[in-house]
């Protein structure tokens, strides 16, 4: 209730400057077209247990025909020409009493509204999970493009130190040269990292239906603490995803949905009863009943059974029946993808706070070892060629530590998403990590 009371918030108030991630998450709700296409397709599919209870329900129907009518009627040698008007109105009701198909269709009904809701859950996880990795890529490659810019200034003032000391006779061409190769890979990098920014933002914008830019969205908190996963255990999870995984979920009824399939067509075999009653007013209906009128009530029973169809019906349960064994065979595989997703984000989230602990300590021994390189430099212990080294592990060790804590929040959202426990209250978590206010305190 609280995360649903915050978004009925934000729907009513103007836009703020910054973008944040709940924020983005109620522009996709309204906007993306993945997602609206989703609730589409969902209210498609709740219609289908209607459309098979109709089949179990009376079926009432009245028919009227008003005709003008011009014949000859010869008997013997006799011969009357006739110039007359007939109608017929005729209100029909029918009942089933026993028709397996029909219940067969409910009951597959059934299992489509089912698998509509499974579908739409998955879909609406899946949104909240599309909508997290296209903010974060977006704050990912603006990360990159200020690493970037970082590395081509510190590229740039050693090219100038290298060309002051080669003016002064105390440095050589061969160290400009090298630095100057560095220098063009840099620029490259960021160009690269600026086609990266755009289309990660174009992305985005697609989800949330509005333009942005990166200075648009909240950026990622530099530090964090990764708490310990709540279940701690992978069988705890594994359990949940087998539980309640929307995508098995939805598998699992497309199966229900096949098994009512072989009923259905196993019941052309069988009869059907129906209870009938009709009312029928006429006049002048054929040649025998001319100028006469009849008003009819009746009532009873029919009796329909099938006695042969060609062979249709058995390959039709045959066919049926093949498709139920590919849905089962389905659900088998789509389970063993799921638990090795489900596997690969549980051991990201244990390993990711040691990781980010070594990537941390990476960067930290990098620009010490920059800063220890360039006095070795300046003493003759070392040349120009170790300094630019140093640099470029300091910047490659930056760029896995922003990677890793952008890597760590997707892996803990896709875990809950593959265990099938993702919710609105899971996005305002994340969102702490976003928050200047604070730090997320707990991520279970």
């Amino acid at each position: 209730m609280r995360v649903l009371c915050f978004v009925l918030l934000l729907c009513f108030t103007s836009p703020a400057l910054a973008v944040g991630l709940l924020d983005a998450y109620v522009l996709a709700l309204r906007h993306d077209p993945t997602f609206q296409a989703a609730i589409a397709e969902r209210d498609a599919g709740l219609e289908n247990q209607s459309i098979g209870r109709a089949g179990l329900l009376p079926r009432l129907s009245w028919s009227y025909s008003n005709q003008r009518n011009d014949s000859q009627v010869t008997a013997g040698e006799q011969r009357v020409d006739r110039d007359y008007r007939s109608y017929a109105s005729v209100l029909s009701l029918q009942q089933p009493l026993f028709d397996y198909a029909a219940w067969a269709d409910y009951r597959q009904g059934v299992a489509r509204t089912l698998l509509a809701d499974e579908r739409f859950r998955g879909r609406s996880q899946e949104l909240a999970v599309r909508l997290f990795e296209a903010y974060s890529q977006a704050l990912l490659s603006d990360e990159r493009i200020a690493l970037a810019r970082a590395q081509r200034r510190a590229l740039v003032e050693r090219l100038q130190l290298n060309q002051r000391l080669l003016r002064a006779g105390e440095g050589t061409r061969t160290d400009e040269l090298e630095t100057e190769a560095r220098l063009a890979l840099a620029e490259a990098e960021l160009i690269q990292a600026r086609d990266d920014l755009d289309v990660a933002l174009r992305t985005l914008e697609s989800i949330v239906g509005e333009p942005l830019d990166s200075v648009d969205l909240l950026p990622l908190s530099e530090d964090f603490t990764v708490q310990p996963l709540q279940p701690a255990r992978f069988e705890a999870w594994r359990d949940l995803a087998v539980a309640g995984n929307a995508e098995l979920a939805a598998q699992r009824q497309a199966v229900e949905v096949a098994a009512r399939m072989i009923d259905k067509q196993r019941a052309g075999h069988l009869p059907t009863l129906s209870l009938v009653a009709s009312s029928r007013l006429t006049s002048s209906d054929s040649e025998s009943s001319y100028n006469q009128q009849y008003d009819t009530d009746s009532i009873g029973i029919q009796l329909s059974v099938p006695l042969f169809a060609g062979g249709g019906v058995s390959a039709a349960t045959r066919q049926a029946t093949a498709a139920h064994s590919q849905a089962g065979f389905e659900l088998d595989a789509q389970r063993a993808d799921v638990l090795t997703r489900l596997r690969q984000q549980f051991n990201l989230c244990n390993s990711s706070g040691a990781r980010l602990r070594a990537y941390r300590l990476a960067v930290s021994s990098a620009q010490a070892l920059v800063e220890a390189t360039r006095k070795s430099v300046a003493g003759g212990e070392r040349v120009n060629l170790d300094v630019l080294d140093a640099e470029q592990q300091l910047y490659g060790a930056q760029r896995d530590l922003a990677e890793a804590r952008h890597g760590y929040l997707r892996a803990w959202l896709q875990l809950r998403q593959l265990s099938g426990v993702l919710d609105g209250s899971d996005l305002e978590r994340l969102a702490g990590y976003f928050d200047d206010r604070g730090l997320l305190n707990e991520a279970d």
